[in-house]
């Protein structure tokens, strides 16, 4: 192994914060991973990582070894990014996360389209409503929904959006009109989970105040797709994103509810619920995932301004 390369696996297993967590991520195992380190150490005579069975420190010798590790490396992924963009084809891997209903009703038939364009990079899309490391993850680009909570990734705002209370017209009708967010004590509310919990606090706009209802869970499940399939066959009531429910409400399969009282995101103090492109912080991406990005935001805008 060249020296290049001990110094990006070291700047991996500090980023990964474990010899386990960064050899699943380059497919080595913990003995490999465990060897790699010790040549190092070996190699500059002087210990680099604090270790034990759980967890990693850097020493003040690998403190200064990581700091210079990943200068080269970045320096190197640098010139790469650059000698790649000089390419006329687009090429190489693009690994995208989404939630699970914008992910399947936007992104999807987008990456789809794109790849058909570029047959030389190989995509892979990760749908997930749960909340994901994407460093750890190696995901280049995910589309959230929402403010941008890790300093350490940039974010860019591709479209509006806001949490809308919403049913089916065959639920309405049979169960009634809620008029007052009170009343949803006495509605069948479908939730979506997160990491195992329900996100049933529900946030209205009561008298000039934000006030939280909490709702009881008739259905639940930590898929968003499957949240707005069950509103639209008239199962309960949903909070869901304007733009992921855009369709179905100008189809009349779901109708807005309370909409006067409905304030913002649903289930937090987060106020801003637009679509955003996070991605990890650096000065250049790769030109596949460049132009995807790029692609993307003008096929999203064009496709949420066709009725």
């Amino acid at each position: 192994m060249t020296k290049i390369d001990d110094m990006t696996l070291f700047v991996h297993v500090v980023k990964a914060g474990g010899l386990a967590a960064a050899g699943r991520k380059l497919g080595l195992s913990p003995a490999s991973m465990t060897a790699r380190i010790n040549q190092i150490e070996k190699r500059y005579g002087t210990r680099l990582l604090t270790r034990n069975t759980r967890s990693i420190s850097l020493t003040y010798a690998g403190e200064r070894f990581y700091s210079g590790c990943l200068r080269v490396v970045e320096e190197v992924e640098n010139t790469e990014n650059m000698i790649q963009e000089s390419q006329e084809t687009l090429q190489g891997s693009l690994r995208i996360s989404a939630t699970s209903d914008f992910g399947r009703q936007y992104v999807a038939p987008a990456l789809a389209e794109f790849t058909s364009n570029h047959p030389d990079v190989s995509p892979h899309l990760m749908l997930s409503d749960g909340l994901i490391n994407i460093v750890d993850e190696g995901v280049d680009i995910a589309f959230r929904f929402g403010n941008l909570p890790d300093s350490n990734l940039i974010s860019k705002p591709l479209a509006q959006n806001r949490r809308v209370l919403c049913a089916s017209p065959n639920y309405i009708k049979h169960n009634g009109l809620p008029r007052h967010p009170e009343e949803l004590a006495k509605h069948r509310c479908l939730i979506l989970e997160r990491s195992g919990q329900p996100l049933n606090d529900w946030y209205f706009e009561i008298d000039n105040k934000r006030q939280l209802i909490k709702v009881a869970p008739h259905l639940s499940c930590s898929d968003g797709e499957v949240i707005r399939r069950w509103a639209v066959q008239g199962y309960g009531i949903a909070f869901k994103s304007l733009i992921d429910i855009r369709k179905d409400l100008s189809n009349n399969k779901l109708e807005l509810l309370l909409d006067e009282y409905v304030r913002g995101f649903s289930h937090s103090d987060t106020e801003v619920v637009g679509v955003q492109a996070i991605y990890a912080s650096r000065q250049y991406l790769p030109m596949q995932v460049k132009a995807f990005l790029t692609f993307f935001e003008h096929w999203l805008n064009k496709e949420i301004s066709n009725p």
